[in-house]
């Protein structure tokens, strides 16, 4: 249950702690006081989504928090350790939320860094909010299976046959694009053959086009290449090149330094020149031997770089994307030598799947059949107490054409509000507030299957007064025995069964305005007059005097 409360800087509320008591709480104050406050920090703390003009005006931040103490904690906890998050201490959960103008908004759970994700996941296991809209909801078919199959205890295998028919509706969907694939003419097969048989001797990865590039670069440079060296050796070492005169002039200048000693060593000098020429010719000339390719070898790297080139034109710049294209039309190549084939398994595949769904279909129409006859027993009789004296309920199960997510069948609620009139749809006969009571009826009997401990009511009331306000206050009350129970509301008949009531009020007798909270049933007085003002006049005698008797009732 929800213990703790502290809201700070909320839209126009500053502060506020509040402490919760099991059971019946209620909520009131005037049109516009500010209710929704209360209603926006739990809504956040559940994990609803939200902008940052809900933070208070002219302040930076506003924050949230809350203490929630679980009697068994074991599946909370157990959540917990599926998010990484601390398990509750002695069945304590605290949920905190902080919205920052200018920086983003934080989440802790048990003291630990959250996400938004989590609170929603958390969120749907300790609150449900219960709005006004409610009563209208009852007359959609996917409320309609929700509340059968809690009551009922149908969700596994309504979740089981939702799995199912996913399935079906994938393989579905494969025979559905099989069938919608072009059929190849022979010479696209060939092409595609060809174009996979090129990508596959090319053995592509990032090694083998770094090698390609290097070799096709040497290829292609190498009879220029080898024409400067051949020129270059012949230059240096050839019969007429750099060293026969080289010769010529080293033995003048031996010669020389006979007649003049002092010249012998620039006669060194021209013989070490001749040294020098001599291995910078054969250098050049085997490096001239080693450019020379076989044939075969430059026409086939010239043959894959243009094959490289070609596909990198078709399909992509970089070895990925061609990897990418060849594996594309391998499986079209694929589908195309056995479409036939694929389509007949497919087939077979959703005709067993089918079959199942079906049997599954047919038990949870029956289960569902059964269920929302004993629901329909019930709320008749719930009804009863609500002011429909000859009211009639019943729950009949819609056979549909084709197998649907939910089913092979669709709820009807039938409903008669007066003697000697035939049960019709909802949707046909109800009014406003005959459905509020019929959702209430409904929500009273689900409370007992419903596992979430927190149900928010928000002026579920509405449409309904007199006598029968009392009675709704009573059934609301009654759900508060088994979860707790938070009721906004504007009926004076409900507001006096509240174990605990909250007032809110709007301040505006200062520069601003600003929402207050107090806790009225501490205060007796201060409780009857709120009583009072909620029938019309919180100075008339009357009023006063209703709500005491409606307090001692």
């Amino acid at each position: 249950m929800l213990q703790y409360l502290k809201i700070a800087n909320l839209a126009l509320l500053e502060s506020a702690s509040i402490d919760f008591e099991s059971g019946f709480t209620v909520v009131t104050g005037e049109t516009g006081a500010g209710k929704s406050v209360l209603l926006g920090a739990l809504s956040l703390l559940s994990g609803a989504r939200t902008d940052k003009s809900v933070i208070r005006s002219g302040t930076e931040q506003c924050d949230v928090e809350a203490a929630l103490w679980f009697e068994d904690s074991r599946a909370i906890d157990d959540m917990l350790r599926g998010m990484d998050l601390p398990a509750c201490e002695e069945g304590m959960l605290v949920l905190k939320r902080s919205l920052h103008i200018s920086k983003p908004s934080r989440i802790s759970i048990n003291g630990s860094f959250a996400t938004l994700t989590n609170l929603q996941e958390l969120g749907e296991t300790w609150i449900d909010f219960h709005g006004p809209g409610e009563p209208q909801r009852l007359l959609k078919s996917e409320c309609q299976l929700e509340l059968i199959d809690l009551f009922g205890g149908l969700e596994k295998e309504a979740e089981e046959y939702g799995k199912r028919y996913r399935v079906w509706r994938a393989i579905l969907g494969e025979i559905e694009e099989l069938q919608g694939a072009s059929q190849l003419a022979p010479d696209q097969i060939d092409f595609i053959k060809a174009q996979l048989q090129v990508i596959d001797s090319l053995e592509l990865s990032h090694e083998s086009i770094e090698q390609l590039e290097q070799d096709f670069n040497r290829v292609s440079g190498a009879q220029e290449l080898l024409e400067l060296t051949a020129e270059l050796s012949n230059g240096l070492s050839g019969d007429e090149g750099a060293l026969n005169l080289i010769s010529q002039l080293s033995r003048a200048a031996e010669q020389a330094a006979e007649l003049d000693p002092s010249l012998s060593d620039l006669a060194e000098r021209l013989n070490s020149l001749i040294i020098e020429t001599q291995e910078l010719g054969a250098e050049y000339e085997q490096l001239g031997s080693s450019l020379e390719f076989e044939p075969e070898f430059a026409q086939e790297v010239t043959q894959k770089m243009n094959d490289w080139q070609d596909l990198r034109r078709k399909y992509g710049r970089d070895v990925e994307a061609v990897l990418s294209a060849r594996e594309e039309m391998a499986k079209r190549l694929e589908s195309q030598g056995d479409i036939q084939g694929s389509l007949q398994r497919l087939h077979a595949e959703a005709d067993k799947v089918e079959g199942e769904l079906k049997a599954l279909a047919s038990r949870l129409t029956q289960k569902r059949l059964t269920a929302g006859k004993s629901l329909a027993k019930k709320a008749e009789k719930m009804l009863l107490e609500l002011g429909f004296k000859k009211g009639r309920f019943g729950i009949q199960m819609l056979d549909q054409t084709s197998l649907k997510s939910h089913g092979d069948s669709l709820p009807d609620l039938l409903f008669s509000p007066n003697v000697g009139e035939p049960m019709k749809s909802l949707s046909d006969v109800a009014s406003s507030g005959e459905l509020a009571r019929v959702m209430l009826a409904l929500k009273t009997i689900l409370a007992d299957v419903d596992s979430v401990p927190v149900l928010v009511f928000d002026e579920v009331d509405a449409n309904v007064g007199g006598e029968i306000g009392r009675i709704v206050g009573q059934k609301l009350k009654g759900i508060g025995d088994n979860h707790q129970v938070i009721c906004i509301t504007h009926l004076p008949q409900v507001a006096a069964l509240g174990k605990q009531h909250f007032l809110v009020e709007k301040d505006q007798s200062g520069n601003r305005a600003a929402v207050k909270i107090r806790r009225m049933d501490t205060e007796s007085e201060s409780r009857v007059e709120e009583l009072a003002r909620m029938l019309g006049d919180r100075q008339a005698k009357s009023a006063l005097s209703h709500a005491r008797e409606l307090l001692a009732l």
